[in-house]
């Protein structure tokens, strides 16, 4: 016995995914500022930020297909939004929250970072690599909060699926009440 999945919940895995992957995609660049305990070399630092005014100079095409795609992610939300359960409270207002976060942060952090890269003025407080480095650690806190959208989504269908076997199996014991009440009659 299973639950089945909602389109509108399609609809917002599907974009969180697609972000993650686009996340993923980044993290070989990210590893050199982030991970590594030794500074990063000067031909490392020149292809990171070639890779990143690369993603910032993109055409304007890319940007509009990736606002349709948080777009559609929202339209999830506010679908299953729309006459909400308990279970919609819970799990899909956590998620979207979450969500949220993640464009907020996405909008900020990482659009900035992109521009700032792009141009090449880098403050005096906050240096060359300091901007990488944040920018690295701004898309690895955009992953976790994306997967915690995943997370939440997956925990709402398995709590739906369990109500649900919980209801039949109850359904299944009236019933046997009923017949056995039927039979002591007869």
């Amino acid at each position: 016995m299973s639950t089945k999945i909602s389109f509108a919940t399609f609809l917002i895995i599907c974009p969180t995914c697609f972000f993650l992957g686009i996340l993923f995609t980044n993290w070989s660049y990210d590893h050199h500022t982030l991970w590594n305990g030794i500074a990063p070399s000067e031909p490392i630092l020149a292809a990171i930020e070639s890779h990143y005014r690369l993603l910032s100079s993109s055409p304007p095409i890319i940007i509009r297909v990736l606002h349709i795609i948080v777009a559609v992610g929202l339209l999830g939300f506010i679908t299953k939004l729309y006459k909400p359960s308990e279970s919609n409270m819970l799990f899909d207002g956590a998620s979207l929250v979450l969500y949220m976060i993640g464009l907020i942060m996405y909008a900020t952090n990482v659009v900035r970072g992109l521009k700032t890269v792009e141009s090449g003025e880098y403050g005096e407080e906050v240096g060359r690599v300091d901007t990488l480095r944040v920018l690295a650690a701004s898309q690895v806190i955009l992953a976790l909060v994306l997967v915690g959208v995943l997370v939440l989504q997956s925990g709402q269908w398995y709590a739906e699926r369990k109500e649900s076997e919980e209801v039949r199996v109850m359904e299944l014991e009236e019933e046997a009440k009923r017949n056995n009440k039927g039979k002591k009659k007869n």
